[in-house]
């Protein structure tokens, strides 16, 4: 791409980030300064393959293929969505941070601009490095990619300050906790069957209490499950 040309599509990347950033994110009573700066710096669309980048601003969640055989897709959070939750996190930038299913790397970027140490946990490895290309694009060097099962966590980096799961879940957040650091808080959004076939989820944050979690929940969010944190089907009689 000649220089002029790309000169042009960081100017209209950088409009649509401001539009975003006023038109999505403030509305949803989105007021930290410092989460609407990193909105505001990092380009979404340079984690989004080209087919999907014209949706890289829109308010939808975006569904991301992985390029492994048989492996489940993630989902970008609608912007608003992420941005409330990193608000409810109050992040210090001495945080240390586990992000769990980082994907492309776009939560990671914004989280990389909020504390000095983050680790990004992903199971599929070549949205990994995706991720890790992504960031070193950027000159982000903050953050740490690694592979393992998402359930896991990654204790060789803890106790964690911060996590972050990027997604919905519904079980399976026992070893998570364990990594938290003592008044080490936990965020996510807890999905809840109400009904045969509807589900609704919350955004909520955990806080190690003297070793008991103690769980707030924040707004009202639904967005798909990550498969290592879906409950067993059960079945009524």
């Amino acid at each position: 791409m000649a220089q002029d040309e790309v000169a042009r599509a960081e100017r209209v990347s950088h409009d649509l980030r401001r539009v975003m950033v006023d038109n999505q994110v403030r509305t949803f009573d989105v007021t930290d300064q410092r989460v609407l700066e990193a909105f505001y710096l990092i380009p979404r669309d340079k984690f989004l393959p080209a087919d999907l980048q014209s949706l890289a601003y829109s308010d939808a969640q975006i569904a991301l293929k992985s390029a492994e055989a048989n492996a489940e897709s993630r989902v970008l959070l609608p912007p608003m969505f992420l941005a409330k939750l990193l608000q409810g996190a109050t992040i210090d930038i001495n945080d240390r941070v586990l992000l769990v299913a980082s994907a492309t790397g776009y939560a990671a970027a914004i989280l990389a601009e909020l504390t000095t140490s983050v680790v990004a946990l992903e199971s599929d490895a070549a949205m990994s490095g995706t991720a890790a290309a992504n960031l070193l694009a950027l000159g982000l060097s903050n953050v740490t990619c690694v592979t393992g099962p998402l359930a896991k966590g990654y204790a060789e980096g803890a106790p964690y300050d911060l996590i972050l799961v990027d997604g919905a879940v519904e079980c399976n957040l026992d070893a998570l906790f364990a990594q938290l650091a003592p008044k080490g808080r936990l965020l996510t959004i807890e999905t809840m069957s109400s009904g045969a076939t509807r589900r609704s989820g919350k955004a909520t944050r955990f806080d190690n209490v003297g070793g008991e979690m103690s769980a707030r929940a924040l707004f009202d969010a639904t967005v798909p499950v990550l498969p290592e944190f879906r409950d067993a089907p059960r079945f009524n009689f």
